[in-house]
């Protein structure tokens, strides 16, 4: 890719907003294949967003690895909203301002106020906007959630394994809600894919959305009764793919 701004997506036929882990990088490898190389061979008529808990170096060194390149990134939980120019994740000012007030450079106090609460375990990748942990939900306590609420913030737990502090009110869903927004998508052209807890916001958003194959119970419990959700049957990619031709959002690959 060129250092050019990312493409202008706006007028596409058809925006697919994917988490990442067990949903676009998920499912069998002949459905991996069909979707990318679709992907690729339709950039005339389809961008392409990641909505994402990765931080930036993982997407790149993901994308130089063969995955399409996204035009966009929410990542970190909802808590980066960025363009992709060449290799590099260019933050939209506009768009982060509002995040960064709420966080009011948050970290190290919220750091030090887990750093002995059971069954947490640091990452060690410094976030701008968030504070993550590995989660042993066999030793973790109510208590660590109630002193995040206390301090103003939210937090997320996903895949029985993640717990994630947030700025109050931002996550997932109301970042990629601010993005197609700014970049003047048609909300009914969008497709929010996910498949644990902290793709919930974005699921539930009122974009049109797909529970993928596979996922999280506790994420399908809760949007299952939602219109616009489709739960598919097939995981990751495939859930994708199926989710796309049944809400008839773009033509998709018919297998031979």
């Amino acid at each position: 890719m060129s250092d050019r701004p990312a493409r202008d997506i706006g007028g596409s036929r058809f925006v697919l907003a994917t988490d990442l882990d067990g949903t676009f990088l998920g499912g069998s490898e002949e459905d991996r294949s069909t979707l990318y190389d679709w992907i690729e061979a339709s950039r005339d008529s389809i961008g392409l967003i990641f909505v994402t808990g990765r931080d930036p170096k993982f997407i790149a060194e993901l994308c130089d690895g063969g995955v399409p390149w996204p035009e966009y990134v929410v990542g970190d939980v909802g808590t980066t909203i960025a363009e992709v120019r060449g290799r590099e994740l260019i933050p939209i000012d506009a768009l982060e301002e509002d995040i960064a007030e709420r966080w009011n450079d948050a970290g190290e106090r919220v750091r030090e106020a887990l750093s002995d609460a059971p069954g947490l375990t640091l990452q060690p990748t410094d976030f701008r906007y968030r504070v993550s942990y590995d989660m042993n939900r066999d030793a973790f306590t109510r208590a660590s959630a109630e002193t995040v609420e206390e301090m103003g913030f939210d937090w997320i737990c996903s895949d029985g394994k993640y717990f994630d502090v947030l700025p109050k009110g931002v996550s997932k869903g109301p970042s990629i809600k601010k993005l197609v927004a700014h970049l003047g998508i048609p909300p009914n052209k969008v497709l929010c894919a996910g498949d644990t807890l902290n793709d919930l916001s974005m699921l539930e958003c009122g974009l049109p959305a797909v529970a993928v194959g596979g996922s999280e119970p506790a994420l399908v419990e809760r949007v299952e009764p939602l219109p616009h959700v489709y739960v598919a049957r097939r995981a990751g990619a495939g859930g994708i793919l199926e989710a796309i031709d049944a809400l008839d959002l773009h033509d998709v690959p018919q297998k031979g």
